[in-house]
């Protein structure tokens, strides 16, 4: 886990060129890449500050494991075409519509809340190396063809955070105990494994499968979550019943105060 210590903000120099960057249109993705890539950074989050638009604060992470931040909000829900063995192990290709015209080859994609690196790019098809670890912790080892996976794109910088910051480092996949209709609505009640539950916290965030949620309720051994019509159409949380894998990642917060209390809690 990177040291909460060695964030760095990067403030007025940011604000300054991000305005600059905003009165430019069509290729603005581009732009804030390059940006970041002028920066160094690996993984960053973004805080605005006071009422001005562009007033922001980069948070730049040294160190990371990803080259991307994400929020939770799901763009598509691509189609698995195959995940197999490969001679460059294992390999993920995806049928992603609206995705695959906006990224590039070595862009961070998160699927199904796991970021990946895009490898391999061909029309609406794009490819991902998958590490053992990766499928050992999560529900992609479980995919099979036409399998539905959530897909969200790297936060850009300047873009609008609508979720939580989510950084595409799955925790654990966990079991779906149920999921039922309430009226309009949907609870989704997960297993909670001893290991991470004191992470969850009522009304804390948490993504399943990548979806930005609210813990609702927190049980003697599981967490609930209500889910509104709007996203079960629009995410595989559609297709999901009691006894499947979702992927868990807790909030970012509760991990780096975990870090800075255990450097000061006294050692016997």
């Amino acid at each position: 886990m990177t040291d909460v210590s060695r964030i760095v903000v990067v403030d007025e120099l940011v604000a300054e060129r991000l305005c600059k960057n905003r009165k430019c249109d069509g290729d603005q993705r581009d732009r804030n890449r390059e940006f970041q890539n002028e920066l160094g950074a690996h993984s960053f989050v973004i805080v605005r500050r006071g009422a001005r638009a562009n007033k922001l604060s980069i948070l730049h992470v040294s160190n990371a494991k990803s080259n991307g931040v994400f929020t939770g909000l799901i763009e598509e829900v691509g189609r698995v075409l195959w995940i197999r063995m490969t001679d460059r192990g294992t390999q993920l290709r995806l049928m992603a519509p609206k995705l695959a015209p906006a990224v590039a080859v070595g862009d961070s994609v998160a699927v199904n809340g796991c970021c990946l690196t895009v490898s391999g790019h061909r029309g609406e098809q794009l490819t991902f190396d998958v590490l053992e670890e990766t499928l050992d912790r999560t529900n992609l080892k479980q995919l099979r063809r036409d399998s539905p996976v959530n897909l969200e794109r790297a936060l850009a910088a300047g873009a609008p955070l609508g979720g939580h910051f989510v950084q595409g480092h799955i925790d654990c996949s966990a079991k779906v105990i149920s999921f039922d209709r309430t009226g309009e609505d949907y609870r989704l009640e997960v297993d909670l494994p001893t290991d991470f539950a004191h992470y969850a916290a009522y009304k804390g965030s948490v993504a399943i499968n990548g979806i930005s949620l609210t813990i609702a309720e927190l049980l003697e051994k599981s967490f609930a979550a209500w889910i509104i019509p709007h996203t079960k159409r629009h995410t595989n949380i559609d297709n999901i019943g009691a006894g499947d894998l979702v992927n868990v990642e807790f909030d970012i917060l509760a991990k780096y105060v975990e870090r800075v209390l255990a450097r000061y809690a006294p050692h016997d």
